[in-house]
């Protein structure tokens, strides 16, 4: 048996539960026994309900590192990073899908290919350089 002191609109209720079976709670309130019927168990939250803004979709600039103007394709660096590695040199014939470059984004390796057919006409990063998003890491022609 459970007891319990309630005070609703300033009066004080005395409340003994003597007995819960099923949806039917036998109960005592200031001496006048009741019987009731539950209808269902309300549950409160524990945890607070995170609730986050939604962002928009990326957009398609934002996926592509490639930028062309005419026949001259410019690679760009899709994240700040540092240059790892350069697969190619001024002069060399590149296919579509070849490695360009390695450079390191958020302490994670990130493989640079071509995005189309060509050949490398400057490359304006060493291994080393620290570069920004959409900084030109080189130029296909």
């Amino acid at each position: 048996m459970k007891n319990y002191q309630f005070e609703i609109n300033g009066n004080q209720y005395d409340v003994k539960i003597k007995s819960f079976e099923e949806e039917t709670v036998s109960l005592e309130v200031n001496g006048t026994p009741y019987e009731v019927k539950l209808k269902q168990e309300i549950k409160a939250p524990k945890t607070p309900k995170l609730v986050r803004a939604k962002t928009p979709p990326p957009s398609t600039a934002d996926q592509k590192p490639l930028a062309r103007s005419g026949k001259l394709s410019s690679i760009k660096a899709p994240l700040p990073g540092k240059i790892l590695s350069l697969y190619v040199k001024e002069g060399d014939t590149v296919k579509k899908d070849d490695k360009l470059i390695m450079m390191e984004a958020m302490k994670m390796e990130n493989t640079i290919h071509s995005d189309t057919d060509g050949v490398i006409k400057s490359i304006k990063v060493t291994v080393g350089n620290a570069v920004l998003q959409d900084d030109i890491l080189l130029e296909i022609e």
